[in-house]
Parts: structure tokens; C-alpha cells; sequence
């Protein structure tokens, strides 16, 4: 489609008046980590209209990673003597071992790295140590796995292995649609994801479940516009798939990408936080690349495993419920002291609520704006 310069006074106005002349309230879904933070550090939720609300989904990689793959990662760390590489959000999430902080605390080998090519660099550098990546994240983040496990296998690496918890966008989409207890007219669609998977990935979305679209990118701007076109569609009882970042997302998708993670990994039935097991919403490494499976290497088992009690961080991640609502947030849940993952991420929605969801911050966000 073509694309205009639009400011935000313009947006604002747009999706006022399109909220004005709605017949009922509308709850829209923002599904991506990125739009989560965005929007509560521009401040937008202080100016939507009271009866557009704006929830957020399952978009933050740490946050949706379930509580058994956390413990995981802290087993594989503490039993068996290796060195962990892992993004650095993930380090201060709680499991029933403790963190992987308190792992490295007490002296695990655990280190933070900035893309799966350190992680492979590093077990080519050190063959004396065994080296696993934990592999997080969805289509975004999966192109490099795949890269690195490429280059691994071609230098005949025997001590580099990853822990693979990457993850699909749509089957969580579809899952929160056929459940009973979040109801949503429509999701504003995440522009990372989007740039590799493509627009049109999310037609059975519009099609099927009869619910609206809209691709964003990720300035104030850009939300802002998508909200209010979002909202137009509302008022018109229209239900339609629209791409508003073009410059950067196509219909297909970055094909490339595409094909190189699908070279690597086949989907797989994966546990989701707050969602349970989804079958085929995740990934795993095909036959070809198993030497290059952690699970498989150190024979370890995937388990169910309960969140912290009190904490809702799963009913957060599907629209259950809002952070304020859970009785350990800001109390005995804070950014220093996390119960949850999504107080732990800097793309958590709790973590923002307590960053930018209080009076004065909206305030000072409102006249900013």
C-alpha cells in the first residue's frame, strides 16, 4: 500500500473520533515485547480513548518461555559443567533452582553474549570446554540459531550444542482466539516478526476468526496510526488484514530467513507460559543437526513445572488479566526483587506498568507527547 507522512497529532485525532462514534467498547491486543515497552514509555495508554483498551499478548521471548524450559537451563548449567551463553534478560528469571544469576553466583560458567555466532565463536575458541547456547525468542531470533548451527557444523564443532526453545507467532495467536476467557477484536501485529514471516501469515487470523489486523512499526507514530486505523475498522465493522510498515514488511516475508530456519528446525509441539503445550508452535533442530541438540547431548528431560505461587505473569501474557491485578506486583514482585519474567524483561508488561505506569510518569509522557 502507499504510504503517507503522518504526525501524531493527526493519529490522536483519527482514533478519537473513530472511538468516538463506536457502537460498544473494543479491546485490541498488541503482540510483541517491543510494542509493549513502546507504549507505555511514550505514554500512549494515557491517551487512548476510555473505551479502547489496549492489551498485551504472548510478544516477550523471556516471558512466554515456560517455567520448565527456565529450570532447564539452570539444570543444564549447575549439573553438568558447562558454559551457558544466554541474552542477558534471561539471567535474573526465577526458577525453582534459583536464576542463572545465583547459578554464576555460585560459581557456574554463565555469560552473557549478544547473538548465537559469539556463543559458536566462543566453543570454537575454548574446544576444552562444552559450550550451550540457549536459543530463545521467535522468527526474529531463530535466523541466527540457524546461521550459527550452519557454521558449527561445517568447522565439525563437538563441543557446541543449543537448548532450543524458539517459537512461532501465529499458533499462540490462534491458540488465545479458541480460548474461552480472552476475547479481543483485533491485534496490533509485530513489525520484527513481520519483516521475516510476511503480512499475509496472518489471514487465517482475519479470515477465519474474523478478527482485525493491523501491522506496526514501533515509533509513537507508528502505534498511534495503526491504533486508529484499527479503531476505523472497529467503527466501520470492517475486518481486515492491513500492513502499515511496508517499508520494512513485505507479504512473504524475508524468504531467505525463511528458508534457512526451516533447513535447521522443523516445528515442534513446545509449552508456552500461560498457554500450556501448543502442538507444532515451536521449534526443534531436524535429524541432521541432532549433534548439535543439548537436550539430546545431556539427556535432558523437559518437564511441566508450577510458576511461583501467587504470580500471574501467565494471565499478564494472554490478556487475563492486567499487572496491577496480581497481589505480588509492586509489593513483593519489583524490578530488584522479580517473582516473574515479566517483571524481569526489559520487554515484560509488568516491568513497564512499574517503569511508566503511574500517575506522574503519565503525566510527564501526556506533555511530552
Amino acid at each position: 500500500m502507499k504510504t503517507r507522512t503522518i504526525n501524531i497529532q493527526e493519529a490522536l485525532d483519527r482514533l478519537q473520533t473513530a472511538a468516538k462514534q463506536l457502537e460498544r467498547p473494543v479491546t485490541f491486543m498488541e503482540v510483541c515485547g517491543t510494542h509493549t515497552m513502546s507504549a507505555f514509555r511514550c505514554g500512549l495508554h494515557s491517551l487512548m480513548p476510555e473505551n479502547v483498551t489496549l492489551l498485551s499478548g504472548p510478544g516477550c521471548p523471556v516471558c512466554v518461555t515456560s517455567q520448565g524450559d527456565i529450570d532447564l537451563l539452570i539444570e543444564v548449567t549447575v549439573k553438568n559443567n558447562v558454559t551457558l551463553c544466554t541474552y542477558g534478560d534471561m539471567m535474573r528469571v526465577p526458577g525453582q533452582l534459583g536464576s542463572l544469576e545465583q547459578a554464576r553466583s555460585h560459581g557456574a560458567d554463565v555469560q552473557v553474549i549478544y547473538s548465537a555466532m559469539d556463543a559458536m565463536q566462543l566453543a570454537q575458541q575454548h574446544p576444552e570446554k562444552e559450550v550451550v547456547f540457549a536459543a530463545i525468542g521467535f522468527e526474529t531470533t531463530t535466523p541466527p540459531t540457524a546461521v550459527a548451527v550452519t557454521e558449527a557444523k561445517k568447522l565439525g564443532l563437538k563441543n557446541f550444542t543449543v537448548l532450543v526453545s524458539h517459537k512461532l507467532v501465529i499458533p499462540a495467536m490462534t491458540a488465545l482466539l479458541e480460548g474461552v476467557d480472552v476475547n479481543v477484536d483485533g491485534f496490533l501485529c509485530p513489525g520484527h516478526v513481520s519483516v521475516i514471516i510476511g503480512s499475509e501469515v496472518y489471514r487465517p487470523i482475519v479470515d477465519k476468526y474474523k478478527k482485525r489486523c493491523v501491522i506496526s512499526g514501533f515509533e509513537d507514530v507508528h502505534m498511534t496510526a495503526a491504533l486508529a486505523r484499527i479503531t476505523e475498522q472497529a467503527r466501520d465493522n470492517q475486518i481486515l488484514l492491513e500492513n502499515l510498515y511496508p517499508q520494512a514488511v513485505t507479504p512473504k516475508g524475508n524468504q531467505v530467513a525463511l528458508d534457512l530456519i526451516f533447513k535447521i528446525f522443523e516445528p515442534a509441539d513446545m509449552s508456552w507460559r500461560g498457554l500450556t503445550q501448543l502442538p507444532k508452535s515451536g521449534l526443534k533442530l531436524r535429524k541432521e543437526y541432532e549433534d548439535f541438540d543439548a537436550e539430546l547431548r545431556f539427556g535432558l528431560v523437559s518437564r511441566e513445572t508450577p510458576e511461583p505461587a501467587g504470580c500471574r505473569c501467565g494471565d499478564v501474557i494472554t490478556g487475563r488479566c492486567q499487572p496491577d491485578e496480581c497481589k505480588l506486583f509492586s509489593k513483593v514482585c519489583t524490578p530488584v526483587h522479580p517473582i516473574g519474567p515479566c517483571m524481569v524483561s526489559s520487554e515484560g508488561t509488568c516491568q513497564a506498568w512499574f517503569k511508566y505506569h503511574q500517575p506522574q510518569s503519565r503525566l510527564r509522557k501526556k506533555v511530552a507527547l
